[in-house]
């Protein structure tokens, strides 16, 4: 009686191993494809931060210089786009500008 105990104890725990396989490798399978299934993003519908300062700081012919609060609001007025959400690109390229000159 204690060998057929023993028989029946050992084949339920051989069949788990199978199926954490099959679910790994589902798992991977899926993630691959999630990361294939991914939209284009759509191109902006105004020009770069670059082009919008240089021309907001050449059409305001300030002669102490053109604010940020001046450059934010001409960009918002002009291009029709948030400005508060391109502030830190315009920070970005006003530094880098007087960096280069």
């Amino acid at each position: 009686m204690s060998e057929s105990a023993v028989a029946t104890a050992a084949s339920p725990v051989a069949a788990p191993p199978a199926p954490v396989e099959k679910k790994v490798a589902a798992k991977k399978a899926s993630g691959s494809a999630g990361t294939k299934a991914k939209k284009p993003t759509a191109p902006p519908s105004h020009s770069p931060t670059q082009q919008m300062v240089d021309a907001s700081i050449k059409n305001l012919k300030e002669r102490g210089g053109s604010s940020l609060l001046a450059i934010k609001k001409y960009i918002t007025a002009t291009y029709k786009c948030d400005a508060q959400k391109l502030a830190p690109f315009i920070k970005k390229y006003l530094k880098s500008a007087v960096v280069n000159g």
